[in-house]
């Protein structure tokens, strides 16, 4: 869903207007709109900016050759012989291309010869081309974390950053946008791909409270319904849509959800306790914060944080050094459960 975003569209906007420097985090909880407002962005690009978007939960990667489809998506291999080729045809579908376009004996030789830094030079040497076209590249990576694991003569990922920083820091080429929702991963490579000066971080947060009813309203909702909507789920973009569709059931909707949510997070919680009662103790430990809090400062990802963030219970901002729930149906549920626990 993308509706009033215009703050955040503005920011994106200038940012590109200044010279690539940067890699940017796009971050922000699960389900606050992240891919909503980068697809308009993309939209509302000058005619002298072309997007690169490639999304790594496209199809399962296990491997290398799996990396390189998604990166060259094979509807871009088909009918391309030459650089030339590849080129003509990014200019010619307008702002926006998924995956880059490769000469196909090039991509088998890529394929086969397992080396991704030759994947990376090509890439390279085709947004020089088009920058001479008079367009500007951006890369936009979705869903990254995905590959986090994956091995090539070493983790490919760290490769893959190194990439980056050549693109923005080296070189200006292009901007870089890391769209996650995974604040762990951030906060691993950030540290280990040795990225201190090379990143910068933009939140996509949950839309306020004024935002939020204004949406509800504008959709026909009374005040009461939206304020209901509101006490269960926040500004949740995703729930603000589906409550839309149980408008004549709302109040039962919205206890409904509230309950799955908080069945949910009882019983991953008692599993927990089965299977490692220390950890249990400390993740109990961390959430009974949230019993009078709806933030609190982080200063170490252990092991109760690290079990919380992967199950999408909080929501570790690494920019501010603070731990909430994902959103206000979690601060809901954390508390009925402590009831239970």
């Amino acid at each position: 869903m993308f509706f009033d975003r215009e703050e955040e569209l503005r920011a994106l906007l200038s940012l590109i207007s200044y010279e690539p420097n940067m890699i940017t985090f796009v971050y922000g909880p699960i389900n606050s709109g992240k891919t909503a407002l980068i697809d308009e962005f993309i939209k509302r690009l000058p005619n002298d900016y072309l997007a690169f978007k490639i999304n790594f939960r496209r199809s399962p990667i296990t491997g290398y050759e799996e990396f390189v489809d998604v990166l060259f998506s094979l509807d871009l291999r088909n009918n391309i012989r030459t650089l030339k080729d590849a080129i003509s045809l990014v200019l010619s579908v307008g702002k926006e291309v998924f995956g880059f376009p490769i000469p196909s004996e090039l991509f088998e030789r890529i394929v086969m010869e397992k080396k991704p830094k030759n994947a990376f030079t090509y890439i390279a040497t085709l947004m020089e081309e088009i920058r001479r076209a008079g367009k500007n590249p951006i890369l936009i990576v979705d869903e990254l974390q995905v590959i986090g694991d994956l091995k090539v003569n070493g983790p490919l990922i760290y490769e893959l950053f190194n990439f980056f920083v050549h693109l923005t820091k080296e070189e200006h080429l292009a901007h870089v946008f890391v769209v996650t929702s995974d604040s762990l991963f951030i906060e691993k490579v950030y540290n280990e791909a040795m990225l201190q000066g090379r990143v910068d971080y933009f939140l996509v947060d949950d839309f306020d409270k004024e935002t939020s009813l204004k949406f509800l309203v504008s959709q026909g909702f009374t005040n009461d319904e939206a304020e209901l909507v509101w006490s269960y789920f926040g500004g949740k973009p995703v729930y603000l849509v589906e409550a839309l569709k149980h408008r004549e059931e709302l109040k039962e909707w919205c206890e409904g959800t509230l309950e799955a949510k908080f069945h949910w997070l009882l019983y991953s919680l008692n599993s927990l306790r089965r299977t490692n009662k220390e950890l249990f103790e400390e993740v109990l430990s961390l959430l009974v914060k949230f019993r009078e809090n709806e933030e609190v400062e982080c200063l170490d990802i252990n092991e109760a944080v690290a079990w919380t963030v992967k199950n999408n219970v909080l929501f570790l901002d690494p920019r501010r050094g603070i731990l909430r729930p994902q959103g206000r149906l979690e601060l809901l549920a954390i508390r009925k459960a402590l009831e239970k626990l």
